[in-house]
């Protein structure tokens, strides 16, 4: 395992560029730097595969980098870039309502494009697959499937309201009207 030193003089120049090219003020990003490498010292029993050092360490460069504008907040958004993670990944009530409405709207579809819907997005077949079930050409099946999902796609925003996030994950989503009528 490399110690300190060695650390300090392979990543020290390229870990300063790095935090300042995302926190403007100079003195801040020298501060940042010398946090990351008292994380490094107190954590480097931590690392398991040293192959993996420089993902490592940049990983706390980039955790650092978060921890500052979340300890500003008050006065400075956290960038985007540095949000990562969806806050809907577990959002399960959400997806649950939707995958409800969709199959209702799927059940809706024209029969050739509600199977063709079902086989390659349900039940996960290929198109080459579809194609043979079906006793259709590829290209057959890819233009069922396709036209299955843009019918699928005008159903849905015909009656749902959709709030989509930069992730392009539904947010939420509400009927337009109550009376929409999604029954079979």
């Amino acid at each position: 395992m490399d110690d300190m030193a060695t650390i300090w003089q392979e990543y020290h120049n390229q870990l300063l560029r790095f935090i300042s090219s995302k926190v403007s003020d100079k003195e801040v990003a020298k501060d940042i730097l010398h946090e990351v490498f008292i994380k490094i010292h107190t954590k480097i029993h931590t690392l398991e595969d040293p192959m993996k050092l420089k993902s490592w360490v940049y990983q706390i460069t980039r955790n650092t980098i978060v921890d500052y504008y979340r300890s500003r907040q008050m006065h400075l958004d956290v960038p985007e870039w540095l949000e990562d993670e969806s806050p809907l990944k577990n959002n399960a009530q959400v997806k649950e309502e939707l995958s409800l409405c969709l199959g209702l709207l799927i059940a809706k579809l024209p029969e050739k494009y509600r199977q063709a819907i079902e086989l390659s997005e349900m039940e996960g077949k290929t198109q080459q697959e579809l194609a043979h079930i079906e006793n259709i050409s590829l290209s057959g099946a890819k233009s069922r499937v396709q036209r299955g999902r843009k019918m699928l796609q005008e159903m849905l925003f015909q009656c749902c309201e959709l709030e989509i996030s930069r992730y392009n994950e539904v947010i939420s989503f509400e009927l337009k009207d109550k009376n929409c009528k999604l029954e079979r």
